[in-house]
């Protein structure tokens, strides 16, 4: 028992470091808000990479087309060998739409890319062709909703403080036992990783949430993206990370969406999630088996020991260890409390976090196993070895 104490105050440390020394991650309080508007609105050419989206692409491509942005906006969709009629769909939506969508078929997969990212440097290379003046490129997913002053306060962000990239992080759909359980969690391990304020600001830090990103055609242009990166992913975090690690490029802003971006994805279902981060877990950790293994272990001293030392009580009978375990149970739920309130979510709720915390840490190891036997970053029938 002795041994479990030590590791709760371990525990209850790091909390204290993670609170105190990380970029004040867990206030999630990093926002759009709003910026005055430049003096001149310039181009922007959206991107949309779509596989399968069926159910919710003409939605995506209503509300780019009744987007209030002042400048000239042209959306190009790439529809990457759907079989649900994603592109019929979006063809007859652009017949009627306000503004000027090009729907085109995505060249066959070359070896050594990731779909999204072939599939947007297909829109890449049309909208050469049909927008050649865009001076910034909006990279959206075709389940990401944009509401119709969003695309002005990216623009004028990204205008008016000089930026190379602009990044929102949708809000995503937490309905459900399984979605109102891990979707805010989700977020909040985010955060953990990649500290908003520590991206915005002069440490080596990078991220971007890939479903909305408007990033500057010469930069983009600049780092080569998106061959440099064609087989990640992560492709989001790398596009970051060569945008605020190339010398003399401007800086990246990430933020969270209330409801300027909105995921239409379903999350109600507990397969959902976990084939959405098991894609890619075990790529953030490198495929490195130690990092799994030190990650797990970080899970389980974080979340998980302190509530199996109150909850175990009666048959340990060690009072000490209980009252630590509460300690950094409690702050790991006082940590989680902001990013519960960013989904309107209940306070209480944050006592399940270490709940969610163990699926995750599951999810993580299973993303492993499927590398290992070779059916790493499954997604949409593609698999990533």
């Amino acid at each position: 028992m002795t041994v479990v104490i030590l590791l709760c105050l371990a525990a209850c440390v790091a909390w204290g470091i993670l609170l105190a020394a990380r970029g004040g991650f867990w206030r999630a309080d990093m926002r759009l808000g709003t910026t005055p508007d430049p003096t001149s609105w310039p181009e922007v050419a959206v991107l949309i990479p779509a596989r399968d989206e069926a159910e919710t692409v003409v939605s995506v491509l209503e509300a780019h087309a009744a987007s209030r942005y002042p400048g000239r906006l042209t959306v190009v969709l790439a529809d990457d060998g759907s079989r649900d009629g994603t592109g019929g769909l979006a063809r007859d939506l652009a017949k009627t739409s306000p503004r000027p969508i090009h729907v085109i078929e995505a060249e066959p997969l070359p070896s050594g890319w990731s779909g999204k990212l072939w599939a947007l440097d297909c829109a890449r290379r049309a909208a050469e062709r049909v927008a050649p003046q865009a001076q910034w490129l909006l990279l959206c997913d075709a389940d990401i909703r944009l509401a119709p002053d969003t695309l002005s306060a990216l623009v004028a962000k990204g205008e008016a403080e000089r930026l190379g990239l602009v990044s929102l992080m949708a809000r995503l759909d937490d309905r459900g036992l399984w979605g109102g359980l891990l979707i805010p969690a989700f977020v909040f391990f985010f955060q953990k990783l990649y500290p908003f304020a520590w991206v915005a600001g002069s440490q080596k830090t990078a991220a971007a949430a890939g479903g909305c990103i408007l990033a500057r055609r010469e930069v983009l242009t600049r780092i080569g993206w998106p061959e440099a990166i064609r087989g990640a992913l992560i492709d989001d975090c790398a596009l970051a990370a060569r945008v605020k690690g190339m010398p003399g490029l401007e800086s990246i802003w990430l933020g969270l969406a209330d409801d300027e971006a909105v995921s239409l994805r379903d999350n109600t279902a507990l397969g959902s999630v976990w084939k959405m981060v098991a894609r890619s877990a075990f790529a953030q950790l490198k495929h490195n088996w130690a990092l799994l293994a030190g990650t797990v272990l970080g899970m389980v001293v974080l979340y998980l020991l302190g509530p199996l030392a109150v909850l175990t009580v009666p048959i340990h009978g060690s009072w000490l260890a209980a009252l630590v375990g509460a300690l950094a149970w409690g702050l790991a739920a006082f940590a989680y409390v902001p990013t519960l309130a960013l989904y309107d979510r209940p306070a209480w709720e944050a006592a399940a976090l270490p709940l969610a915390a163990a699926l995750y840490t599951a999810m993580t190891v299973d993303s492993a196993i499927q590398h290992a036997r070779g059916k790493g970053g499954a997604w949409k029938g593609r698999t990533y070895s």
